[in-house]
């Protein structure tokens, strides 16, 4: 399981692996689902971070709240809820999002990785096994 790498990250660097889940709005499903996220971190222990916006939230203020996530050292994990509201341009909030840090793996960079995941090993003529690219 995933809670012994968890515990060993904790003992070699004296913190605990960070997700921040960001929230805009208050759509039961979206909330639901953040909770289960949140849920699920704590019991492989990490350490769960949500940020809450509320739905009239400004473009400026939620890339706001992204690029502080991005710059906190105790964040290694970015997940930006969907959907965001009407008003907000999911592109630019997603590319906001540090690749390093991009959990769902929509920046472009973190797509562009996985369809390119191998190629290396099929270059050198070399079974493919998912496990050897972690």
């Amino acid at each position: 399981g995933i809670r012994p790498v968890s515990d060993a990250i904790f003992e070699k660097h004296g913190r605990r692996p960070g997700l921040a889940v960001v929230l805009v709005g208050d759509r039961p499903d979206s909330a639901t689902y953040v909770n289960m996220k949140k849920k699920m971190a704590n019991s492989i222990g990490f350490n769960s971070v949500e940020r809450v916006l509320p739905e009239d939230v400004s473009q400026a203020d939620l890339l706001e709240c992204v690029q502080k996530l991005n710059e906190d050292d105790g964040i290694d994990g970015i997940l930006v809820q969907l959907p965001l509201p009407d008003h907000m341009d999911q592109q630019e909030i997603l590319l906001a999002i540090s690749p390093d840090k991009d959990v769902d793996g929509f920046h472009p960079y973190n797509m562009g990785a996985l369809v390119r995941s191998g190629e290396e090993l099929r270059q050198q003529g070399k079974p493919f096994d998912v496990r050897s690219t972690g």
